[in-house]
């Protein structure tokens, strides 16, 4: 007589444990590399608007070459009180760089120029131009 099998062997099972632990593995990974991006975006997100405000109406802040922190932007704005603090305890570091200058030979000069400014987690770029 011929026995019908009724179960699993144990190769099987150890073959279906071992596919399923790969496939949420990577599920775990996928998981974890978008929070980690979520959590960049965001903190990108709260920053730029206040970053980009501040300095692009401040035209005697992020021209030249020195670090500077955002209390001191701050300081030059007429904020209202809670917006002032939470912007103060912000920690930042801004640069600028020069990165293309055209003169003239009269009395103008044109320069182009990049400030950085580096938050904890990110950091970001703005593009000037100033006509001295």
């Amino acid at each position: 007589m011929i026995s019908k099998k009724k179960a699993f062997t144990l190769i099987e099972v150890m073959v279906a444990v071992m596919i399923t632990s790969v496939v949420i593995g990577a599920l775990w990974k996928m998981h974890g590399n978008s929070t980690q991006k979520f959590i960049f975006l965001n903190t990108m997100q709260k920053n730029n608007p206040y970053a980009t405000f501040l300095l692009g109406n401040s035209a005697k802040y992020g021209f030249e070459k020195s670090n500077i922190d955002m209390r001191i932007l701050v300081d030059d704005f007429d904020l209202d009180s809670d917006l002032r603090q939470r912007l103060k305890a912000i920690k930042v570091k801004i640069s600028y760089d020069v990165v293309s200058s055209l003169d003239d030979n009269e009395s103008m000069i044109l320069e182009v120029g990049k400030t950085n400014m580096e938050f904890l987690q990110t950091k970001l770029s703005l593009i000037r131009m100033r006509l001295q």
